[in-house]
């Protein structure tokens, strides 16, 4: 049987080859520009590919000029998909979602985000509070990761470090050690100074700041509830990493002001008990309890 295509359809069918052939040309000026591919590569791939009708990427991987993180790396600038290789990362190997997106931790991580989408931040809600029970069952972790998958979206994303007693934030992002939180809740800084992260360029990070003699007190002043509130008119989404339940009651506070906090909790290290104290304590703050995650 004879099949005919229209004009229309004749043009649809030659964009796409088109559309197919740009996309391969940007894949390989991605690879050379990352020092992937030399001009002399360029060629033999072009020839493979033209020999057996393989996409740009799978014949610079046939003839070993590449890698499978070499490619992905390409795929996510073509995509506009920020992420790290981890040999180049500067940050911390802590930031799953960055430096190793395409991983079982990275892709659970996702669910997290996804259900928070579902159940949280699609009624108007822009703040969240992330803790735990104790200093070792990843509450930093699990904030910092969120907030690098946030990015990803394209969501305008704050990271506050409200955990003035043991702050993380600033060694995972690199950061260094200056002024952040504490500072502006004590009026020692005169304006609110956030760090851009590359290169997720939606996504800023307030640290700590100095270590304060007095967080509850800092936190429990109206300034902060105000710096929440006109925050939320900048930032899509902003997430408060608080420090543990075991060591002080400013995770209270913070969970008040925010609305609702989501656990972090570690497989074979947290204990029910605890958990359970930390369930009720912010229910006592009238905030929600978002969920909990547990990590390995």
């Amino acid at each position: 049987m004879n099949s005919f295509t229209s004009p229309n359809e004749q043009n649809s069918i030659v964009e796409a080859a088109a559309t197919s052939i740009r996309a391969d040309a940007n894949i390989g000026k991605l690879l050379q520009d990352a020092g992937k591919l030399k001009p002399q590569d360029m060629e033999r791939v072009l020839k493979l590919q033209q020999e057996q009708n393989l996409r740009f990427g799978d014949a610079a991987l046939k003839l070993g000029l590449v890698t499978e993180a070499d490619i992905r790396q390409a795929l996510s600038h073509q995509f506009d998909y920020p992420t790290i290789p981890a040999s180049e990362a500067s940050l911390s190997p802590e930031l799953t979602a960055a430096t190793d997106p395409y991983s079982k931790e990275a892709e659970a991580l996702r669910s997290v985000r996804s259900e928070l989408l579902m159940r949280w931040f699609n009624d108007g809600r822009r703040t969240l509070a992330i803790g735990s029970a104790r200093a070792d069952e990843g509450s930093s972790y699990l904030a910092a990761n969120l907030a690098v998958l946030f990015a990803q979206m394209g969501r305008k994303v704050l990271l506050i470090d409200a955990n003035m007693r043991q702050p993380r934030q600033q060694d995972i992002f690199n950061l260094g050690k200056g002024t952040g939180l504490s500072d502006l809740l004590a009026e020692r800084v005169p304006a609110l100074q956030v760090h851009t992260i590359k290169p997720f360029q939606t996504l800023s990070v307030l640290p700590a700041g100095s270590p304060p003699p007095n967080p509850a007190e800092l936190l429990a002043r109206p300034s902060f509830g105000a710096l929440l509130s006109g925050l939320e008119t900048s930032y899509d989404i902003i997430l408060l990493d608080t420090a543990p339940s075991q060591l002080s009651s400013d995770f209270q506070l913070i969970a008040a002001r925010a609305g609702g906090m989501l656990i972090a909790t570690r497989r074979n290290v947290s204990r029910l008990a605890p958990l359970a104290e930390l369930k009720d304590k912010i229910s006592f703050t009238g905030a929600q309890v978002v969920g909990a995650v547990v990590l390995d």
